[in-house]
């Protein structure tokens, strides 16, 4: 069991090196194409990489057939937060850094909770005292002179929630239906979305796509496909408290990518801003839940 919950932390921080990086390429993407064609044809070469897993899942087990209307509604509504959530994220990398872009988008583990307020789910101590410590450490990333806040951290921060959403979403429909078929209908729903913005607003060229090429690999078969696919396996064995705080670390990973290979970096001050949000996300995690109340017969 040890052994197991080992690799799966390994897994994790695999997929969350995969992901922090897969900033980068988001941004690079950018150089020669559109925010919505990049993310359209990601989430397609995504969705390619899912159909064999997906295939040879429905002939090994059928848990349920192969398409249903509750799957169907699950994948599409799944899809569009997808969507909605990562054309924010790519439409702000056209206004902000790859670093201030991973640790708002870190921020989710800290809304979900939040958001589950609505829902009537009760918010410890820890979050609150988490996103305090977020709140503090964004001001200090992201604030600039006269109170200036870039138009792409503000999309990044609107990303967050929905992003924060899209895990409720996905908790919801994942423990009804086979999670394999639902990731693969929200990446094409995503996709196909992201094609018709992209028809619309964008000029699509095929040179331009050919040059945005290494990066349309990295982002979709590697950061979507194999990312994603890493992810399903090492949860099957995963501690959850494991799982939020290494994922978490993707923030860290896109930061270290974006030094190395943008040649980014940050004031004193913006590096104390990541530092505190990383640790309000970790703080939301960490801090001890009160135990359940036993009912008594």
């Amino acid at each position: 069991m040890r052994k197991q919950a080992l690799r799966a932390d390994l897994l994790m921080l695999i997929t969350a090196m995969i992901w922090g990086s897969g900033f980068v390429a988001q941004t690079s993407g950018m150089d020669h194409i559109g925010p919505y064609l990049y993310t359209g044809l990601r989430f397609a070469l995504g969705s390619l990489c899912l159909l064999p897993l997906l295939l040879r899942r429905s002939d090994a087990v059928k848990p349920e057939p192969l398409m249903t209307r509750g799957l169907l509604l699950g994948g599409i509504v799944m899809g569009l937060a997808l969507c909605t959530g990562i054309n924010l994220q790519q439409v702000g990398l056209l206004f902000t850094s790859v670093t201030n872009a991973g640790f708002i988008t870190g921020l989710y583990v800290i809304v979900v909770p939040l958001l589950g307020l609505l829902l009537g789910h009760k918010t410890g101590t820890g979050t609150w005292l988490g996103a305090g410590l977020a709140v503090v450490g964004m001001s200090l990333l992201s604030v600039g002179d006269n109170f200036h806040v870039a138009s792409g951290d503000w999309l990044q921060l609107i990303g967050a929630f929905v992003w924060g959403g899209h895990v409720i979403l996905v908790g919801v429909f994942a423990s009804r239906h086979d999670a394999i078929r639902l990731a693969f209908l929200q990446f094409l729903t995503c996709s196909i979305i992201s094609l018709i913005l992209a028809l619309i607003f964008e000029d699509i060229q095929l040179q331009s796509i050919i040059a945005a090429g290494p990066a349309l690999l990295y982002g979709g078969v590697v950061a979507v496909g194999i990312g994603y696919t890493l992810q399903v396996v090492a949860q099957k064995d995963a501690i959850a408290s494991h799982a939020a705080i290494i994922l978490s670390l993707e923030a860290v990973f896109a930061a270290i990518a974006g030094a190395l290979l943008l040649g980014e970096s940050l004031h004193l001050k913006g590096y104390l801003g990541c530092a505190l949000m990383l640790a309000g996300m970790l703080l939301a995690q960490l801090w001890p839940k009160k135990p359940e109340p036993v009912m008594a017969l």
